[in-house]
């Protein structure tokens, strides 16, 4: 007996997929979006960076593994909704926790099995990310429509996802003192942080500028997170206030914040980088990185021209900016991610860099 759909989902334009339900039953409006990782679906929907986004797999055996609660980025996961070719409830790992159906309807996570992910994810290389619907298999298209058009997009995507007050990751024998400013950090930026013998407070993203100068930083960390990096207004002027003053280092929204604060200009990208086969070209070295990535815009390689940030990364694949420095100022960003986890960890160095570049700042005075 062949068992019958019991959800679909329906795009803005009126296309639709027919499914079966797994994670939370509930009706959703968020933004679809694909990711090309063949591992890591745990980070995936633990990472703030995609509040607001349902995001279709291109890998077609998704929960096999389950989950394990040490390897979550963020403690209450805030990822729309997840789509999936095959779903397995039944992991085989001796780590494993809870199933990714359990963990998803514990936090309100919608997913979808059974769908032609593949057509599914062409049709968004081909139109671009769009607005979904994830519902009840008898939601007409027409219905579908009405209530996508009906339901306002969030702007204060930051803000949801951002701590409501600051909070302390310390390790043994520290030598460095880092402001971690949270507009949806990870914890393996705070893991990484640490393993490099830093303390990190990690801050709201509206924290006065007085308080973080109070804590007497030796470098400042702007972190990932979700939306579109202009409405990030607090976190840009901040970083306004503070280069020149600290070393900064930015990664993913924290590059797009730096550029802003410079002067530079940000745009949204047809279906943005998600996954962990990205290959950059490092300008300084000539050396090419393959890279996790989870964005949908990017910095406009002429707007940071003058500002005084240099591009030190480039997108192989089609040439978007993915670094910037200001070396007299000691501030740098990238636009992925050197803390990925599971990987790749080609970009672990730039850590290094931010380490290098807070003894320089210390020697100085």
């Amino acid at each position: 007996m062949v068992k019958e759909f019991d959800k679909k989902i329906i795009l803005e334009d009126g296309e639709e997929y027919y499914g079966y339900s797994f994670g939370a039953n509930e009706d959703k409006v968020t933004e679809i979006v694909f990711n090309t990782s063949m591992v890591g679906y745990q980070e995936i929907i633990s990472d703030p960076s995609y509040t607001y986004q349902t995001v279709c797999m291109t890998y077609p055996l998704i929960g096999n593994y389950g989950i394990t609660d040490e390897d979550n980025e963020t403690k209450v996961p805030t990822i729309g909704g997840l789509i999936v070719r095959e779903y397995n409830d039944f992991p085989s790992n001796f780590r494993y926790t809870k199933t990714l159906g359990e963990i998803m309807e514990e936090n309100h996570i919608v997913g979808v099995y059974g769908i032609d992910t593949r057509k599914l994810t062409r049709s968004i290389r081909d139109k671009g990310s769009r607005r979904v619907l994830i519902t009840n298999v008898n939601t007409t298209v027409e219905e579908g429509i009405q209530i996508i058009k009906n339901t306002p997009i969030d702007h204060e995507a930051v803000k949801l996802v951002s701590c409501k007050k600051r909070w302390y990751a310390r390790c043994q024998d520290a030598q460095f003192n880092v402001v971690a400013i949270d507009c949806g950090i990870k914890l393996n930026i705070v893991r990484s942080l640490n393993k490099r013998g830093c303390n990190v407070t990690v801050v709201p993203y509206d924290m006065d500028y007085t308080k973080i100068v109070e804590m007497n930083p030796d470098g400042i960390f702007i972190s990932n997170g979700p939306g579109d990096p202009e409405d990030a207004t607090p976190v840009i002027e901040m970083v306004k206030k503070l280069r020149g003053k600290y070393p900064i280092f930015g990664i993913c929204l924290g590059h797009q914040i730096i550029s802003l604060a410079y002067g530079g200009k940000t745009y949204k990208l047809k279906f943005g980088h998600r996954g962990g086969n990205h290959p950059v070209k490092n300008l300084k070295t000539g050396k090419v990185e393959i890279t996790s990535q989870n964005h949908s815009y990017a910095v406009d390689l002429d707007s940071i021209k003058g500002t005084g940030l240099v591009a030190t990364h480039i997108n192989i694949l089609d040439n978007t900016v993915e670094g910037a420095e200001c070396v007299e100022d000691k501030v740098f960003s990238v636009q992925y991610h050197p803390e990925s986890a599971p990987g790749p960890q080609d970009s672990a160095y730039l850590f290094d860099q931010f380490i290098e570049l807070m003894k320089e700042a210390k020697i100085n005075g």
